[in-house]
């Protein structure tokens, strides 16, 4: 088995629990702890050998950028990384049996709204949902022409170890004192917990297809504020929303100093799930809740 992107976040994740269960997993990256090293943002990897699944978590998020050369990175990253990858494959007497992508809910582009399904349009217009709409593309076409099974997870805010997102930020805020909560902090979000990740890769490689992942029961911002502030014996200060609202205006103004703009208040405020129950009927999906857990990474 393959894993791109293995001293990532995500694939370092895959990487532990895979290998914990035995299997025999190789990775690819710039880093020089990678059995074959390579940026595939701009080479091409040369493999030793070849592999039954690829698991291509390898990517670029969690940024927002402010210039072209900066948007463009997503696309090299993104979307050259992953027809880098599969050259590279394609240079192996043997092509791999599987290939697993991992994308992004992103790609939907939308903030707000309730269990979104797979066949949902894909609206995303930020530089990261355009790279990874452009991969999607690449690797069905790619895929379908040398008869490779391929899995695509659409995943949400991904918990796991040090995370990242608006997570990440509330945890840090709260363990340090620094953190305000807004409004009812009501508003639910899709997520899924890391691990359960793992074992999920060996039946998608058989069946492949598009699928959503979530934990099944989107937690609000008030639960993780609770199960957090309790974790680190801190008491939550809370702000009304047009407290809030007025914050961010100035943030608009101030740019990236500034910890909250009216894009974040929204993001923050509005509800956003999505439909996992094609992953549940098709792959046996049956995941943790992520408010169960969290508690194990802090």
């Amino acid at each position: 088995m393959l894993i791109s992107g293995g001293n990532g976040f995500l694939g370092k994740i895959l990487l532990d629990i895979l290998e914990s269960k035995g299997d025999s997993v190789n990775t690819v990256g710039r880093s020089e702890l990678n059995d074959t090293i390579c940026d595939l943002a701009k080479d091409v990897p040369l493999f030793r050998t070849a592999y039954e699944v690829v698991i291509h978590t390898a990517g670029k998020a969690h940024y927002v950028p402010t210039t072209d050369s900066e948007a463009q990175e997503f696309f090299d990253v993104n979307f050259r990384g992953t027809q880098n990858l599969c050259l590279g494959l394609e240079k192996m007497e043997k092509l791999p049996r599987a290939f697993v992508f991992i994308s992004t809910v992103a790609v939907y582009g939308v903030d707000e709204g309730q269990l979104i399904s797979e066949t949902a349009p894909l609206n995303g217009k930020t530089p990261y949902a355009l790279s990874k709409i452009a991969a999607e593309n690449y690797l069905q076409e790619w895929a379908s022409t040398h008869g490779v099974v391929l899995g695509i997870l659409r995943l949400p805010l991904v918990v796991g170890k040090n995370p990242t997102g608006n997570l990440g930020a509330m945890v840090r805020g709260i363990r340090t004192g620094k953190y305000l909560s807004i409004g009812l902090a009501n508003a639910k979000k899709s997520m899924i917990w890391a691990e359960d990740l793992a074992r999920l890769v060996e039946r998608l490689a058989e069946v492949g297809g598009v699928y959503n992942l979530t934990d099944g029961y989107h937690p609000s911002f008030r639960e993780l504020e609770s199960v957090v502030s309790t974790f680190y014996g801190r008491r939550i200060i809370k702000i009304p929303y047009f407290v809030a609202k007025g914050l961010a205006i100035v943030g608009d103004v101030l740019g990236a100093r500034f910890p909250i703009n009216s894009e974040k208040l929204k993001k923050i405020s509005s509800t956003l799930t999505f439909d996992d129950s094609r992953a549940r009927t098709r792959l046996g999906w049956n995941p943790s809740k992520v408010i169960d857990q969290i508690h194990k990474i802090l």
